[in-house]
């Protein structure tokens, strides 16, 4: 704390005039003055700093004497601050804030988000509340001269913590049960009932997704489609579980880097492979994977910090104490990453794998037995004489140096070699090949398939075209550094034109390319034009594609014979079939025999019934995932000067910015480690930021308004004390980290059960709900808007889990204006009527009903979603497909109920509004409804065109129509 002193004789402000420096002061100065006089020293100006207590009280000086109240004060164009220029002047009450601040010597507070929370004392009050969130609230309505509203009706209040805790109303009938039930803790039965409803996890994780920005697709300019339900399935059922909010926050993170880390924790990691990836031809993927850190690095400090550290990326911020050199430090903390896809196992398919497997085994073993001994044996002694006639020795060569600029080449224990790090457009493997015997006549590459790669390689395209894949642009071999002429080549499997042969044209795009072949890999043979006498060569291959391409694992051969070339056989056994006679063991024939039983046309049926139940194999799931990179090879980071890609500057380590505690002495600078210490007791932002967010899901408005920034230019907290009562409670209370026990804590509150009605006087004094004087009313969320007129209608599927699905929509969507386009076909059965939680997301072409009620399209990460009112909205609840559907299917449910017609439009209000209709509301709704009937009884034509023919399709034509209409009531898609 520093205290500005005044001059002497000067007249102190009374303390109870002096503006609070966090709640009155500061936002003006970060609103007017930071820009140019805050941390950005590039920036500043005058050399005056107005962001830190020595740099304020060096600007400000006495009231006497202060040349910032000059400034602030004058009416010269030339000298006032702001500058005219900067189109920000200060208001009347801003310059008399500021004024006042000066002339009272008040003290130049930290900001009150970078303190940690500290447990403040309940307010006691006259009639002291059960709830501590009711004792704050309370105190903070007496002071302002106000009283809470009363309990919300009955109906109003089942209906909200319905849609709130499990996103789906209740039916008439749950709401009858809650209404009925007289016991003092009724409502909390529900609540609890609720929290322990599987609908929880998919209310909730809808709300997590917008921060994770889900989609279904990797967006940009293809958007092809990517397979990472599993994370979404993952983060349901975390959720149900109330896994704690520390445990859900590193496995998200960093769970890949725990000890033994699960299949579970493993898919949690997928939190940060929901950025977009661009597979657009030609693009730099070392410059898009730079941009995807930005984007993690971004959305880490926004969902776990509430600051906005996506603004120091080309620049020290603006407004907040973060540098960019500490930008790219943070960066750091997330960049030491590869990003494979993870295969989800499941027990059920692992057993059934085993046993295909077994039994494709034992057939495998006994094919050899299919043929008669006298004619196996002829048949296996004819291909083995054929085939030793045409066999080469080839012999491996291990390289004695390797050098792939930032790729790794590792070599393996079968003589191959393994590339790992960061593939890239142009990759240029140089090897050093030594003890070469004389006479060199070719050089063979084997491509070689391998778990560790993009579908199980051999290559590592990821981006661009079949993953797996690879080109090789250029083949060159050069003894002390000439080039050695290559007379032809051949391969064993070549993807379309792409042969060995155009490995030597000298054009870097074409060359020898494909993707990994069962069995075995394939195989590239490179004949030289002359024998090498040299035993040392330098051995060059160029990957250069418009996408990146390389191998991924390769082994390099020589030979001596002359005529070599690429077979479709396995190394091992070309090796034995090149062997002498006398040299070949008992365990060799078998091996070859066993060979020979894969490829002899005698066999082709039985192999067939093999090929038959390959293709019953299951095939498990993949989801996309992070891994870290081996500890001798991490990724280094630079500060990127204004944030290019091009422009790598010093060499950065991994840390975190100097405003926060700073990372555990002793501790590796790494994602498991930023993970713990986000959620450390010393971190004071990360409790705070999450309660303010699940209060403004429950209520409309958070605490802190701006969700996604408590720096300098968000919001102060309407409820400074309340929020750091939850935050503290939330990380250290009864239940740590549960949230759970959070959502119980604020529903249970008489703060969130109070009506929503508001009287004129208080709309007009507060009609934002800041005292929280009245109970939230709210617009329904895009999917809960479907979802509630599914559930109306009893269409809604109940079904959890697995893929994304199709539900109707307008044709076109997302065939026309998108590259790529997607043929959506709408999924049938129940598929059709899940909840939107599971509806494909298409970044470029989002769901339409969802994008018209505001849903994000999960290109960024969205911790508030706006809410607009258009006319779009009505057309869309009128003439939506699925509206439409669930309007038919509602209009049965109401024409089946037993009574008249006023019973009817009661049993339609309580199915999609819960309460009761009023006299006039049922009269209204009962008139429309005659009137439709009659208009289309009477035209008989169209009646039968609506359902068939005659009275009853009348009848079900008109109770459609009604539907629709109280579908489309503003208090259907309200939460009152």
């Amino acid at each position: 704390m520093f205290a500005f002193l005044l001059a002497p004789g000067a007249t102190p402000v009374r303390a109870a005039d002096a503006p609070d420096f966090n709640r009155d002061v500061r936002p003006i100065l970060a609103a007017r003055c930071f820009k140019c006089h805050g941390p950005d020293d590039a920036s500043r100006k005058a050399r005056l700093r107005l962001d830190t207590a020595d740099g304020a009280k060096e600007a400000v000086g006495t009231p006497q004497d202060s040349e910032f109240l000059r400034r602030i004060e004058t009416t010269d164009a030339d000298a006032v601050m702001p500058p005219p220029s900067a189109k920000i002047p200060l208001t009347p009450k801003e310059r008399n804030t500021l004024k006042a601040w000066i002339t009272s010597g008040t003290t130049y507070a930290p900001h009150w988000a970078f303190v940690n929370p500290t447990r403040p004392a309940v307010p006691k009050l006259k009639d002291q509340p059960a709830n501590p969130i009711d004792a704050f609230v309370r105190a903070r309505l007496q002071r302002e001269g106000l009283a809470p509203a009363s309990e919300a009706d009955r109906h109003a209040l089942i209906r909200r913590v319905y849609l709130d805790l499990i996103g789906v109303p209740p039916s008439p009938e749950e709401a009858d049960t809650f209404v009925a039930d007289k016991s003092p803790d009724a409502y909390e039965k529900v609540v609890d009932r609720l929290l322990a409803s599987p609908l929880y996890g998919e209310r909730w994780a809808r709300k997590w997704l917008d921060l994770a920005r889900y989609a279904d697709t990797n967006g940009y300019e293809k958007d092809r489609r990517r397979s990472i339900w599993p994370y979404r399935d993952w983060l349901i059922r975390a959720l149900n579980a109330d896994l704690p909010f520390d445990q859900f926050t590193v496995y998200q993170l960093a769970g890949d880097m725990l000890p033994n880390a699960t299949p579970e924790q493993m898919i949690a990691t997928g939190f940060h492979r929901n950025t977009m990836l661009n597979e657009e031809g030609g693009i730099d993927p070392l410059e898009f994977r730079y941009h995807a850190i930005a984007d993690r690095t971004a959305v880490t400090g926004a969902v776990w910090l509430g600051l906005t550290i996506g603004c120091a990326q080309c620049h020290t911020h603006k407004f907040d104490p973060v540098t960019h050199t500490e930008y790219f430090r943070f960066f750091a903390l997330l960049n030491n990453t590869d990003e494979p896809d993870f295969t989800v196992p499941s027990a059920e398919s692992a057993k059934r794998r085993r046993e295909l497997e077994a039994a494709i085994q034992r057939l495998e073993a006994a094919l050899p037995d299919k043929l008669p001994v006298e004619k196996r044996d002829a048949a296996f002694a004819a291909w083995l004489g054929a085939e030793r006639k045409r066999a080469v020795k080839w012999t491996i060569v291990t390289p004695t140096k390797m050098d792939a600029g930032p790729t790794k080449l590792t070599p393996q224990p079968d003589g191959s070699v393994f590339a790992s790090g960061d593939a890239q457009k142009r990759d240029l493997y140089t090897l050093a090949l030594e003890g070469l015997p004389a006479g060199v006549t070719a050089v063979r590459i084997e491509a070689l398939p391998d778990e560790r790669l993009p579908a199980g390689g051999p290559g590592r395209a990821y981006y661009e075209g079949p993953k797996g894949d690879f080109l090789l642009s250029e083949f060159t071999l050069s003894v002390e550094g000439k080039p050695v002429r290559v007379g032809a080549a051949s391969e064993s499997h070549a993807r379309g034109n792409l042969t060995a042969k155009a490995a030597l044209d000298g054009h870097p795009f074409t060359g020898w390319g494909g993707s990994g072949v069962a069995g075995g890999g394939s195989v590239a043979v490179f004949n030289l034009a002359e024998p090498l006498a040299a035993k040392a060569a330098k051995l060059e291959l160029l990957f250069e594609r418009h996408y990146a391409a390389s191998l991924g694992r390769f082994r390099v051969s020589v030979t001596t014979a002359g005529g070599a070339k690429a077979r479709d056989l396995s190394a091992e056994v070309e090796a034995l079939l090149a062997l002498p006679a006398a040299e070949l063991t008992g365990a060799g024939r078998a091996a070859l025999l066993r060979h020979w039983s894969t490829v002899a046309p005698e066999l082709k049926a039985a192999r067939d019934e093999i090929a038959a139940l390959r293709k019953q194999l299951p095939q498990d799931p993949t989801t996309l995932v992070m891994r870290e990179r081996p500890a001798d090879h991490p990724r280094r980071t630079f500060r990127h000067h204004r944030g290019e890609f091009l422009a790598p500057k010093e060499e950065v380590k991994p840390g975190v910015p100097a405003v926060l505690p700073p990372l555990p002495k002793g501790a590796a600078p790494d994602r498991l480690t930023l993970a713990r210490w986000l959620m450390s007791p010393q971190n004071p932002l990360t409790a705070r930021v999450t309660v303010n967010r699940h209060w403004h899901a429950l209520f409309g408005r958070g605490l802190v308004r701006t969700l996604d920034d408590f720096g300098y230019q968000g919001e102060a907290p309407t409820h400074p004390e309340l929020l750091d009562w939850l935050a503290v409670e939330f990380r250290s209370g009864e239940k740590p980290w549960s949230v759970k026990h959070l959502h119980r804590l604020i529903v249970t509150s008489a703060t969130y059960k109070q009506s929503s009605k508001v009287a004129p006087d208080l709309l007009a004094r507060d009609a934002e709900n800041r005292l929280l004087a009245r109970g939230p009313r709210v617009r329904l969320e895009a999917e809960q808007v479907r979802d509630s007129a599914l559930k109306a209608a009893g269409l809604l599927s109940a079904k959890m889990y697995g893929p994304s699905v199709f539900p109707p929509q307008p044709p076109g969507i997302t065939t026309e204006g998108t590259y790529g386009g997607l043929n959506w076909q709408v999924s049938p059965g129940e598929d059709r009527y899940r909840r939107g939680l599971y509806t494909f997301a298409k970044r470029t072409a989002p769901y339409a009903m969802f994008g018209t009620f505001d849903a994000p399209s999960g290109e960024a990460c969205t911790a508030r979603r706006e809410v607009s009112n258009t006319a779009l909205q009505a057309l869309t609840m009128l003439n939506d497909a699925v509206l439409i559907e669930a309007s038919q299917a509602l209009a049965k449910r109401v024409a089946a109920r037993e009574g008249t017609t006023a019973d009817r439009v009661a049993h339609l209000f309580r199915l999609c509004l819960v309460r009761e209709p009023t006299v006039d509301e049922v009269a209204s709704v009962g008139k429309f409804y005659e009137a439709q009937r009659e208009r289309f009884a009477a035209d008989a034509t169209r009646a039968a065109a609506v359902a068939g023919a005659g009275e009853r399709a009348a009848e079900r034509a008109a109770w459609t129509a009604a539907a629709r209409a109280v579908l489309n009531l503003d208090e259907f898609i309200t939460r009152e």
